[in-house]
């Protein structure tokens, strides 16, 4: 299906850096980033919670180093992941030149807050001997205080000076692998700041409204504010900030990047809210369904409506539907097409199967209403 003017997103032009092995910025796809949790310095725990956020699709994971502890245990973990690390660093910049050494993919770190001009020029030598990155992360909750005595207040303007600061540190030092943050719990004052930001520099963006709530909250105010700021064609990398386990805000990036046609990566559900018409206890189901095919990546589309007034229409544009009917019985579509029915007892189960058969033929190169059929009943 061609995409409609109305739905074009022309990108800012950036240039771009690698994280590891994975591009950040220019025609890069948007990564999804994540943060752990867990104590770093617990390397099996770590890990462990790496794997969770990597099996969600995660492209880039940062671990925090606050301590010694966590540097020495950051060698086994880097060693471990399958996607590149982002060790956070924030004012000891000893902490910075082990977590190169380590083999850290980037480094967060703010040059202008570990002290002189010979601490940034270490890092920075670090970093160029180690190939990393650096991740410039102003935040409106530790902006710096004659940043906060000249404007009175975080502000649009505050956060990008303080971000243009940090920026002229490492290019005075030759330094250009970098990518920028400037994050705020406000999200009109991000937003604002990111705009303002693009339109200043040539480097990667990395999106995030910090300190966004819990799952539902955070959710909806992260979704708002990236979403905004990537239908205006800015932003290269992205992380939403919840309170919750890391896992979700993989799975939260990616919906909001389904959901403005940018990235795709597992199925795609369309669902109706169900009304007293549904055929089958639509919620639930959704919810079942969304549960047992989690560990399916590749692209595809299902449509689960609860009776006939949108659901043919629905399973038109989807992959698979399904479509609630009388007597316990609903109708099954195939590649938008009427196909079969499907008794209530064996529904999600059914389902289930449909989609893991259809998710194996895209992965094969092929894709017919048979095929899907024919894998769904063996």
């Amino acid at each position: 299906m061609s995409i409609r003017p109305w739905r074009d997103i022309e990108r800012r032009v950036s240039r771009q850096i690698m994280v590891g092995n994975v591009p950040v910025g220019g025609d890069a796809p948007i990564s999804v980033q994540t943060m752990t949790n867990t104590p770093t310095s617990d390397a099996k725990a770590t890990i462990e919670q790496i794997r969770r956020c990597e099996e969600a699709g995660a492209d880039i994971i940062r671990v925090s180093c606050p301590d010694q502890d966590s540097t020495a245990a950051l060698k086994q973990i880097v060693r471990a992941a399958r996607v590149p690390i982002v060790a956070d660093i924030h004012f000891h910049y000893k902490r910075a030149l082990e977590a190169a050494d380590a083999g850290a993919a980037c480094l967060r770190i703010n040059p202008g807050n570990i002290g002189s001009d010979e601490r940034v020029r270490e890092v920075v030598n670090a970093a160029k001997a180690n190939g990393c990155a650096i991740r410039i992360g102003v935040n409106a909750g530790s902006l710096e205080r004659d940043l906060l005595e000249k404007y009175g207040e975080p502000c649009p303007e505050a956060l990008v000076e303080s971000a243009l600061d940090h920026i002229r540190l490492l290019e005075d030092h030759d330094f250009r692998e970098y990518k920028v943050a400037v994050k705020a719990s406000d999200l009109f004052l991000a937003v604002a700041a990111y705009h303002q930001l693009a339109s200043a520099v040539d480097c990667p963006l990395h999106l995030g409204i910090t300190e966004a709530g819990g799952l539902i909250g955070g959710t909806v105010k992260s979704s708002i504010g990236i979403g905004s700021l990537i239908w205006a064609g800015i932003g290269d990398t992205i992380r939403v900030s919840l309170s919750a386990e890391p896992e979700e805000e993989v799975r939260v990036g990616y919906e909001i990047l389904k959901s403005m046609g940018v990235r795709t990566r597992g199925v795609r559900v369309v669902s109706c809210p169900s009304c007293a018409r549904q055929g089958f206890d639509v919620i639930r189901t959704v919810q079942k369904l969304e549960e047992r095919l989690a560990h399916i990546s590749t692209p595809l589309s299902l449509s689960v409506l609860g009776c006939v007034v949108n659901g043919p229409g629905e399973a038109r544009e989807t992959d698979i539907g399904i479509t609630g009917g009388g007597a316990g019985k609903h109708m099954v579509y195939l590649s938008g097409v009427t196909d079969h029915h499907v008794a209530d007892s064996d529904m999600v189960d059914h389902i289930v199967r449909l989609v893991e058969a259809k998710a194996a033929e895209i992965e094969a190169g092929t894709s017919t209403s048979a095929d899907t059929r024919a894998h769904a009943a063996a």
